[in-house]
């Protein structure tokens, strides 16, 4: 069974009974307290990238996280699907 998502309510709740600041969260991840104020708001859709990753951390989405930035692969696979197509527009 899955573990339910929190609220962003019980998301604050959970960074209280753990001792861990918006400041503190912030310095882990790298990233300013704004933004973790941003997405414990709902203001910040945290569709992709650190964003998602603290979402996921707190609790508030599924998902993995992913330790390392991955690095943007659209130019590459548009230019590799260009030459496939024999460069014919």
């Amino acid at each position: 069974m899955k573990t339910p998502l929190r609220t962003q309510a019980q998301a604050r709740q959970w960074m209280d009974e753990q001792g861990l600041s918006k400041a503190e969260l912030a310095r882990h991840f790298g990233v300013t307290a704004s933004l973790i104020d941003a997405i414990l708001r709902g203001t910040k859709p945290c569709k992709r990238g650190i964003s998602h990753n603290i979402a996921v951390f707190l609790g508030l989405k599924r998902g993995q996280a992913v330790s390392t930035p991955q690095p943007y692969r659209g130019r590459q696979r548009q230019q590799a699907q260009h030459a496939s197509a024999g460069g014919a527009a």
